[in-house]
């Protein structure tokens, strides 16, 4: 397949499908679940529109993940325990996807995600926006790399909302303020989809000069989410980060129901 094959209808669904993707994962993680669909209604195999979609969301949290850390909205020592362990989770995930059937995981994330939503709803408030994280003890080191660990083999197991999962983690687990845990997030994704990509490229299930041309969208959008995130703090994210967690239960209901 080549770009002359695609009608510029579904070109232009592809580009606005990524520009939305980017910008709502910048902000609060689960652009996938915009994007990857695009890419499956234009005509795309599953696998060739999970690659291409990789390489579109990597490039474009490249510069998310730089806006966040120029803004100093990244704290560096509990990023870089969480991308260690994250890795060896992947792994893990993957490998446990083989043995366990996906309408297991689904159900359970019937029950999870609405929980998840409530307790963001009616927890106290973590750090006030402009928080410094203090110089990281181990217990806290420990605590951000069994974050990457875990969330690591739910990206490797399931992965939708990964993101989104790692912002909840940060908040509620070492309570970071929602724009700090945001920029934590996109290194940590950084790192993941890197992983998977090489795979990808590697069975050349990737469309490169679709990829590459829904990258330029990507970039915007990533680029807009994080000025907004990083300027507003909790009062951009939080509204849309409720709004990835309502999404992604549709998808999990869907999906389960769509397997009976």
């Amino acid at each position: 397949m080549t770009l002359y094959d695609l009608s510029p209808l579904n070109l232009a669904v592809v580009l606005a499908a990524v520009f939305l993707a980017g910008l709502i994962d910048s902000i609060a993680g689960g652009g996938a679940l915009l994007s990857i669909p695009a890419y499956l209604f234009i005509g795309l195999p599953p696998h060739l529109a999970l690659g291409t979609n990789k390489l579109s969301s990597m490039i474009g949290t490249v510069f998310a993940s730089a806006r966040f850390a120029y803004h100093r909205k990244v704290h560096w020592p509990t990023a870089a325990a969480s991308i260690a362990l994250s890795f060896a989770g992947s792994f893990a995930g993957a490998r446990l996807v083989l043995l366990v059937p996906g309408a297991v995981i689904r159900g359970l994330l019937m029950v999870l995600i609405p929980l998840v939503t409530a307790l963001v709803l009616l927890r106290k408030p973590g750090a006030p926006d402009g928080t410094i994280p203090g110089p990281p003890t181990p217990g806290i080191l420990a605590i951000a790399g069994f974050i990457g660990l875990l969330i690591g083999a739910y990206d490797g197991f399931f992965g939708p909302g990964t993101g989104t999962f790692l912002i909840i983690a940060y908040t509620a687990l070492l309570r970071f303020d929602l724009t700090t845990a945001s920029g934590n997030a996109k290194l940590i994704n950084l790192a993941s989809n890197v992983g998977a990509l090489a795979t990808f490229l590697s069975h050349r299930t990737v469309f490169v000069e679709l990829g590459l041309m829904a990258a330029v969208c990507g970039i915007a959008g990533n680029w807009i989410g994080a000025g907004l995130a990083v300027k507003k703090g909790s009062r951009a994210i939080k509204p849309v980060f409720l709004l990835v967690l309502a999404i992604l239960f549709g998808k999990v209901v869907m999906d389960f129901v769509s397997a009976f």
